[in-house]
């Protein structure tokens, strides 16, 4: 993006367009992360799985183009990073709801699991350009240039924006997000309900790593763009500190993530202005807050508001 033909105007703006590109994989994995930790587990493989998905997604979308054409190969390329996390997301469920085993240590060898599968797969797609996602342009009314490239949307972030009330609505109004709270909450409670809770986390686990696979999709398909092996940066692991600063909330999962996106594009904006001093801590900025919310957090003395009770509680 040429933000800097606007000067300091493009620091800002430079800003506001990472915040709308960067936010939309911090937003599919914190919602499924959300969703799993709900039903009273911790799915730390998310990591693996965004870098499956970015990888099946790419993969798909590169081998499917010539076959039917490359508008919609894309979006074929979308749904199966969504079901290659449903694959992982069955593994860690069914592992995690194992007599005595921790949901830590299966997280864990998940994150190894689906980096070496990504890993693995991926090498021949590292070169080749795969058909890129569609964007809508919002920035039409504008003549500068800077101003229409920011302003081009994912339509997987405006999905993202519209799961967030959804799921917020599923948990407070319907009777399975009563279930789902019910397990997360009080598995004593749930049991006399009737509800199965190896069954609710379970659905809750493979939906969850569903939604961390199209996240995956938004990295490969559409920013940056690309697949290779450190397209995630860490992305998955920071959506579990995203989650705990969001207070178990899916509307301020959302406004985290547009915070988490933002931080993410201080760096490259002021180095579109030629500030280069500093800009390795700029570009940790997100690592940075992931730290500091989990200092904050973390302590023993503390009991965080919105947790829920049986989070990370061992089964058997």
């Amino acid at each position: 993006m040429a933000a800097e033909a606007l000067g300091w105007w493009g620091v800002p703006l430079g800003i506001l367009a990472g915040t709308l590109r960067g936010s939309a994989p911090f937003l599919f994995v914190s919602l499924g992360e959300c969703l799993t930790e709900k039903s009273g587990k911790i799915n730390l493989g998310l990591e693996g799985t965004l870098l499956t998905g970015a990888m099946s997604a790419y993969a798909v979308s590169y081998l499917l183009q010539d076959k039917v054409g490359s508008a919609l190969s894309p979006w074929i390329g979308v749904l199966v990073a969504g079901c290659a996390g449903m694959v992982l997301g069955f593994i860690h469920a069914w592992l995690s709801q194992q007599p005595k085993v921790n949901d830590i240590a299966v997280g864990i060898a998940m994150i190894i699991f689906g980096s070496g599968i990504a890993f693995f797969f991926g090498k021949p797609f590292i070169q080749p350009q795969a058909p890129q996602l569609p964007t809508i342009d919002l920035g039409g009314w504008s003549s500068i240039p800077a101003i229409q490239s920011a302003l081009k949307i994912s339509p997987l972030f405006i999905l993202g924006v519209l799961i967030a009330p959804l799921m917020f609505w599923f948990f407070k109004s319907t009777r399975w997000g009563l279930f789902v709270r019910a397990v997360g909450d009080s598995p004593d409670a749930a049991l006399a309900m009737g509800v199965s809770i190896p069954k609710v986390r379970m659905l809750c686990i493979i939906a969850g790593s569903f939604l961390a696979g199209i996240g995956g999709a938004c990295l490969s398909l559409y920013y940056p763009g690309l697949w290779s092996e450190s397209i995630s940066s860490g992305q998955g692991l920071m959506a579990v500190a995203l989650v705990i600063f969001a207070r178990w909330n899916p509307i301020q999962c959302l406004w985290a993530s547009l915070f988490f996106g933002g931080a993410q594009a201080i760096g490259p904006a002021l180095q579109s202005v030629g500030i280069e001093q500093g800009r390795y801590l700029f570009n940790a900025t997100p690592y940075i807050l992931t730290l500091l919310i989990m200092v904050i957090t973390c302590s023993p003395k503390k009991t965080l508001s919105g947790a829920p009770g049986a989070l990370g509680t061992i089964s058997g």
